[in-house]
Formats: structure tokens, sequence, C-alpha cells
């Protein structure tokens, strides 16, 4: 095998032993990145200077016996996230010249736990999109089928994993984009509970409902990232002081006499069959672990799509009013006054998903519709929390599919956004809550597509999360496929 296919934990091991420099590893992943980049187009921009620059700092380190929890481990970050003296574009024109003057707090912390960053991958335009085709850059495709796509927003953060062009990646999550295209890329993703990982340095999309997480290649993986990531951070005003623990501890351990919730909610028509079977094989998987199936109720669950299309461009309208080329950024050309910049910038400057999302939430927070609209969401999020609450004093974990359907083709949804909204189903109503979600493969399409199954915890119980999600990886023994680039 070569370096570029191993986990984090299983370098780890070839670094302290010597079998393996990090040098090595880092020529590994751009030689596979130089052999399948053009087709899949995972990235924005790439940092090999500075990552072969932090490879050899990296193998002294080792050599003097400096060795942390990511030293030489090639991380890629999602183009959202601020880099020092590196562009940062959020996948828009507005930004395509943005350079940033300071590192995002979860930046600072994976170069303090070793990690050597491989480059800036693509997204969703702001974030926003399903699928990675909203990019000013062009589309990101799924490595498992070129003409898919590999889900969104944080899609070129997944394919970047699943196509081994680095070792773990850093997403951002607003509605499902870790966990939703973790599932179509045959990966693993965690959101964590809001609060739980800075966000300081994010670029906001919808700040009570945006949380950055990792993508890996298994659940240990998973763990060793959040021990970099997790933890209180005074520069964010949201930002939690709760304890964080080892998240290593929690993998490996039994879950017998667990209560696993799955929400009768859920499972209903227009599940792709596939999916609907493979997430039946996986609670059958839980249930020969030891966990006892509880069924469970999440009534608010058919307004979580309309409570989150009004809360989430509401917040970006407010967010997204900062980029009107007077401050930073892309600015128009050939403006007669200041109004007429502002106006040629934004139209230049946002896509079409963006500005379809900034006219929906301006319409949702102005005069005479806030309280209708915006203020009705809101009331409603509290309800669909209050779901969770109590479901959680049935269950310990809740088990539901992560996506309704398998990548579908690029293009398919575009001229349909109902359609596209849909593909979150599932995800939406984690954030709304601020809950912990995870998703870890569970299987495949007859065709050889992956599908995921999503676990949910309480608030600050990611170790619970990583804890039944290890025993179910353990004991399904899903086939290790890799996609044939």
């Amino acid at each position: 095998m070569e370096l570029y296919s191993f986990t984090i934990h299983e370098l780890q091991e070839k670094l302290k032993s010597g079998e393996a420099s990090s040098r090595q590893i880092v020529d590994s992943v751009f030689s596979r990145i130089d052999a399948v980049e053009e087709r899949v187009h995972s990235y924005i921009r790439l940092m090999k200077e500075d990552a072969l620059t932090a490879a050899a700092i990296a193998d002294e380190n080792i050599k003097n016996g400096d060795i942390r929890p990511l030293t030489g481990i090639p991380v890629a970050l999602k183009d959202i996230v601020c880099t020092q003296g590196i562009p940062t574009t959020c996948g828009s024109h507005i930004l395509h010249n943005f350079v940033p003057p300071y590192d995002a707090t979860v930046v600072q912390k994976l170069r303090d736990a070793g990690a050597v960053f491989v480059g800036k991958t693509n997204m969703d335009e702001f974030a926003m999109g399903s699928s990675t085709e909203t990019s000013y850059f062009g589309p990101t495709r799924n490595p498992w089928d070129l003409d898919r796509i590999p889900g969104g927003s944080s899609g070129g953060s997944a394919s970047a994993v699943a196509a081994d062009e680095c070792i773990a990646s850093i997403g951002s999550d607003t509605g499902g984009s870790i966990r939703q295209p973790a599932a179509l890329c045959g990966i693993v993703g965690m959101k964590p509970t809001y609060g739980r990982v800075s966000r300081f340095g994010l670029i906001a999309f919808a700040s009570s409902l945006d949380q950055i997480g990792p993508f890996t290649k298994d659940v240990e993986d998973c763990a060793i990232m959040m021990n970099a990531l997790a933890g209180y951070d005074p520069r964010e005003s949201t930002s939690v002081r709760a304890e964080v623990p080892d998240y290593r501890q929690f993998i490996g351990r039994d879950i017998n006499g667990w209560r696993i919730g799955i929400p009768k909610e859920y499972y209903v028509d227009g599940i792709d069959p596939e999916v609907s079977m493979a997430v039946k094989i996986a609670i059958e998987v839980i249930e020969k672990c030891g966990g006892q199936i509880v069924d469970i109720s999440l009534p608010h669950t058919p307004y979580c799509l309309a409570v989150y299309y009004i809360i989430a461009p509401a917040e970006a309208s407010s967010n997204l009013a900062r980029y009107d080329g007077v401050k930073y950024g892309f600015r128009a050309a050939e403006a007669r006054d200041l109004m007429d910049m502002y106006k040629k910038t934004r139209m230049q400057g946002f896509g079409p998903e963006v500005k379809r999302r900034i006219m929906i939430g301006t319409y949702a927070l102005s005069a005479g519709y806030y309280d209708a609209y915006y203020g009705k969401a809101s009331q409603v999020r509290a309800l669909i929390r209050r779901d969770f609450d109590e479901a959680f004093k049935k269950c310990d974990v809740i088990l539901t599919p992560t996506t309704p359907t398998p990548a579908f083709k690029i293009g398919e949804k575009t001229d349909d956004p109902l359609q596209m909204y849909l593909s979150d189903i599932f995800t939406i109503s984690t954030n709304l809550a601020g809950i912990p979600g995870i998703s870890v493969p569970c299987g495949y399409t007859r065709t050889g597509l992956p599908i995921g199954v999503q676990f949910l915890a309480g608030h600050f119980e990611e170790g619970k999360l990583l804890q039944v999600a290890s025993a179910y990886e353990k004991n399904a023994a899903i086939e290790k496929r890799r996609p044939t680039l």
C-alpha cells in the first residue's frame, strides 16, 4: 500500500518507528494529487511548498522526540477557514483575492498539533449548497463516480479524503455539510456540538448553525482530530467552556445495554430502497453489539426544512452584507457612484444560489415580516430542540440514515432548488438543535456508491458518538473498498 492510503493512527506508528518520514508521506500524498486531482477537483489551492517545509520541521521534531498528535500528517482545509497569508475564497468570486491577516483558531490548533497543510479545498459558494456545484471555481466530482456529486457544501474536503489526496480534512456543517458529503463519499464525518469547536476565523454563513468538524478515513482518526480541534476559545463568543475528554478513550468500548433510538419520522416514503436496506442492516449490527432498539418520536421533524430555510438565509443576508467592494475582496469596475458600485459588486461577485438565499433572508427579516417568518421559525426551532431533549430521556443515541439517496448526477438537481434542499432532510435538525452528529459508512449500492448511517447524541456527548460509531465500524466489517480512480 502507498503511504497516502493509510490512516492517521497507522501513519503515527510508522513515524514513531522510523518506517516512514513526514517528507515521504507528504510526497506520497502529492503524487496522488498529481495523479487524480485533475479529474476530481478537490482543491481550490495547493500549498506544496509550505507542506514540504512543514514536513521537514516535523521530521526534525520526530528526531528530537517531539511527537505531537498530528506530527507530520497531511491535512486539508476547507476554503472557508482563514489562513494567514494564504487566500481564503469561500468558493466565491467576491473573495477570490482575499488574503486573511490571521489564522482561524482551528488552523492554529492543527498546526500546534503538528499537522502539515496540503491545501484549501473546494466548496459550495459561502457553504450554500449540497453538491459543491455552486463554487465559482467549478464543481468537485465524487471519486466513486466522476459523473456524480460528492455532496456539499464541504464536497472538496470529503472527496480529498476519499480519493487519498490527504489523510484527513476539515469542513464546516451548517445543515449537514460535513455528514452528507461524508456519507456520499464513503468516509467518516463529524459535526460537533455547537460551541465545542471554535468558529473564530470561520467565514460565517449562518452564525447560529455553523460548526467546524473533521473528515477522516475511520472513527479512530475522527477521535484524534477532535482531540486537536475541541476546546474553549475566549476569542469566540459562542465557544463553550466545557471539559474536553480524550476522545480516543472511547474507541473500542462496547455498547452493551445502550438504548438506540429510532425516530419514526426519519423512515418515510422517498428514501432510496438501497439506503433503507443498508440502514436496516446497520440497526441489526447495533443489536448484535448489545444495543437495545427503542422507538422514539421527533414530532416537529416535518417543520425542520422550512425552519432552516428561513433562519439560515436570514442570517446569511446579515452576514454577507459586509461584502460590498469597499474593504476587501472583489470590486466592480466602472461604477458611476457608491451605490452603483455596491450593486455591481454584489451582482457580479455573488453566484445565483447565494443571491437566492440573500433575497429570501432579506425578505424574511424585512419590516412587517420578521415576526411572521424569522420570529416564528425561531419559536419552532425551540420545539425541535425540545424534541431531542425528550428523546434523549428514552435513549442514549439516535440512529438515522444520513442521506435519503446515494450521490446523484452532476446537474441533476441544479434547476430544482427544493429537490436540492431535500438532500439535507436528515441532517438539518441536528444543526437547529445544536447537538453533535456523526456519519459512518454502512455499505454500498449495487453500482458501488457509498451509503452512510448517522448517529446523534446529546449536547457535548461526542464521546458517546465515537463509542457507538467505533463499535458499529468494528462489528459491521464493511468491505474496505477504494474508488477506482
